[in-house]
């Protein structure tokens, strides 16, 4: 919903489903940022084909996992890191930097406000990295 006009979507429903085939963390924020992939494709045959006059896409929308291990701001978490992080956040978020949800949980202890804006900016550093690819595959 957050990448669709859905007023010039119409009466259509189109279902991302995603299944992450292989991963070693992060299958969510995969499948998030895959997921826009794969609608902006649908998306582009809808108007190939003359069923959508133009595209309903408004924004791009990826997401990224980050976390603090041992205090130390992380990016993309693989499998181990995740589970040894004393803090871990996914952060969705859209091309003009928007945020569209973060959920993150203290594994063990607290996070200080200043620790949460490092890993905002280490997200939205990663996410400009995933928007710039995503616009590659198109």
């Amino acid at each position: 919903r957050a990448a669709v006009d859905l007023k010039a979507l119409g009466e259509r429903t189109i279902t991302v489903d995603a299944d992450v085939l292989q991963a070693d963390a992060g299958t969510r924020t995969t499948a998030i940022t895959g997921g826009y992939v794969a609608l902006a494709d649908a998306v582009d045959k809808l108007v190939k084909t003359g069923v959508l006059e133009r595209s309903p896409l408004i924004h791009q929308v990826a997401a990224v996992s980050v976390g603090l291990l041992e205090g130390e701001p992380f990016l993309d978490l693989n499998y181990l890191e995740d589970v040894a992080a004393d803090v871990d956040f996914n952060v969705v978020m859209n091309d003009q930097m928007g945020i569209i949800e973060v959920q993150g949980t203290a594994e063990s202890g607290a996070y200080t406000r200043h620790q949460l804006n490092q890993l905002m900016d280490l997200g939205e550093k990663g996410i400009k990295e995933l928007l710039q690819a995503q616009r590659y595959q198109k």
